[in-house]
C-alpha cells in the first residue's frame, strides 16, 4: 500500500482501515453495533468505489463509480457526526477522522468534475 499512499485509492484504503478500528472498538468498547455498522458500511465503501472506478471500462462508468464513493463519503461524515453527538465517539477520534473524510470527499469532487468536463 505504500506506493498509494497519497493518491485517492490510497488515501481511502487507509481511510478504511482506521474505520474498520474505530467499529471495532465501538463494538468491542462501547456495545454500539446499530450506528457503527453504518459507519462500517459507507467508510469502506468509499475505497471499494474508487477500486471500481479504477477499472471502470468507460468514462461514464468511471464517473459514476467516483460519484458513487464521493456520496458514500459525505454519508460517512453524517455517522461521524451523529456518533460524536451522541458521545460514542470521542471528541479526539472526530478530530482525527472527520478532517480525513473532507480531503476525501474533496479529492472526489475534484476528480467527478475533471471527468466530466472532458479534461
Amino acid at each position: 500500500m505504500e506506493r498509494y499512499k497519497d493518491d485517492i485509492y490510497g488515501k481511502a484504503y487507509d481511510f478504511a482501515v482506521k474505520i474498520v478500528t474505530i467499529y471495532k472498538t465501538l463494538c468491542n468498547s462501547k456495545k454500539e453495533f446499530v450506528l457503527s455498522k453504518q459507519l462500517l458500511r459507507s467508510g469502506t465503501s468509499i475505497g471499494a468505489n474508487v477500486s471500481e472506478a479504477n477499472g471502470a471500462i468507460s468514462k461514464a462508468e468511471f464517473s459514476a463509480k467516483m460519484s458513487i464513493a464521493y456520496k458514500e463519503c459525505r454519508e460517512t461524515k453524517y455517522w461521524l457526526n451523529l456518533l460524536k453527538d451522541t458521545g460514542y465517539l470521542s471528541i479526539e477520534e472526530h478530530k482525527e477522522m472527520f478532517p480525513k473524510a473532507d480531503e476525501l470527499g474533496a479529492m472526489l469532487y475534484r476528480i467527478i468534475k475533471t471527468s466530466r468536463s472532458g479534461k
